[in-house]
């Protein structure tokens, strides 16, 4: 089964497997909010109709001193991109021909852009998913002979947030033995910005933290995100980027979006809510469900060899839940599902209800 390696455009799916696509789709797939954009992106749309006629400013401005207000950083250790993939991107070109450890099962777009530098990819599998605990005397060792290491918290697919004590001492570990760490925060926004690692860079300056507006805020069309490092590191990695690399409309739009408290408690309270229903329904049916803190679960079927049926099945019901078969530790015996509205979360729960019948 040739599936894409990403969430959303489901036409893709249907159209790689040769189905005819049903009139009412429900894209579980992709994991971003959804109540869709804050409520002033289309009030004030037209507002930003001028912005198309002008050069966006240079330095990222309004966001780049919202995101610094945000944190309370300092601006030289903030860099901004074209969405956190382009950030990645200039990342695996500062490992170029170096060793990087890649924590799986996890974003897939690491180890590409990683090896698309030519970089040695060493691959380290957490066996205990659920609770996505981190094998920490094996990361010790092999960060000794690495010169870089990626973790994401939380987890993406799993949801689950690693202990914040451990990945401390993975800072503390790789200071003794000079191997950076970079900490894929997308998905902190769900939880907290207690538990996000932004604070240590200033003591650490083999830290770098990447953050994503996607997820939390709906504008995946946008592409904006931003990177946390020591002001050395942010300008070696400008100098890899273009000029202009973030169009105007997301650098206005992004900074209105850190204003938005209410919106972001609301989505976390909606994803929570109907996380622990999905959460508790998966298990009364017997199904393995990751400890998610995210608004999307991971969840593998009773009986794993019917993996492939049940993915037809939901496919046909107009269910489009994100496969797993590009994650390492998890090949395809798992599904992520992203939390989305009542409606679709009531088509989810037929389409379930339906299958366990069957089986």
């Amino acid at each position: 089964m040739q599936l894409p390696n990403h969430g959303a455009n489901p036409h893709n799916v249907y159209g790689q497997l040769g189905l005819a696509m049903p009139t009412e789709v429900y894209d579980f797939s992709e994991n971003v909010n959804a109540a869709g954009p804050p409520p002033f992106v289309e009030a004030r749309w037209r507002t930003f109709f001028p912005l198309i006629q002008r050069y966006p400013d240079p330095d990222g401005e309004p966001f780049l001193s919202k995101v610094t207000a945000f944190h309370g950083l300092p601006k030289e250790t903030v860099l901004l991109g074209n969405g956190a993939s382009e950030l990645f991107s200039v990342l695996a070109r500062r490992y170029e021909k170096k060793r990087v450890i890649v924590i799986h099962p996890t974003f897939a777009e690491y180890e590409r852009t990683l090896k698309a530098a030519h970089a040695e990819v060493i691959s380290v599998i957490v066996e205990d998913v659920i609770q996505y605990a981190l094998p920490m005397d094996r990361l010790f060792e092999e960060m000794m002979v690495a010169d870089a290491l990626i973790i994401c918290t939380p987890n993406n697919p799993t949801g689950v947030l690693p202990k914040k004590n451990e990945l401390e001492q993975l800072i503390v570990h790789g200071a003794k033995v000079q191997c950076e760490i970079i900490f894929d925060e997308a998905f902190i926004d769900w939880v907290s910005e207690d538990f996000s690692l932004i604070d240590c860079v200033a003591e650490n300056p083999h830290v770098i933290v990447v953050r994503s507006m996607t997820k939390m805020y709906a504008i995946p069309g946008l592409r904006l995100g931003y990177l946390v490092a020591s002001p050395g590191i942010v300008a070696t990695l400008k100098e890899m980027l273009p000029h202009w690399n973030i169009n105007a409309f997301a650098l206005v739009i992004g900074a209105g979006c850190l204003d938005e408290k209410d919106y972001c408690h609301n989505a976390i309270q909606h994803a929570a809510t109907q996380r622990q229903w999905l959460h508790e329904f998966l298990i009364a049916h017997g199904c393995q469900v990751t400890n998610s803190v995210t608004n999307y679960v991971c969840f593998s079927l009773p009986k794993s060899n019917d993996a492939d049926v049940f993915f037809s099945y939901c496919l046909a019901k107009g269910i489009v839940l994100r496969h797993t078969k590009n994650f390492k530790g998890l090949n395809g015996k798992w599904f992520r599902v992203g939390m989305k509205d009542i409606t679709a979360m009531s088509h989810l729960h037929g389409c379930l209800e339906e299958w366990f019948k069957t089986i």
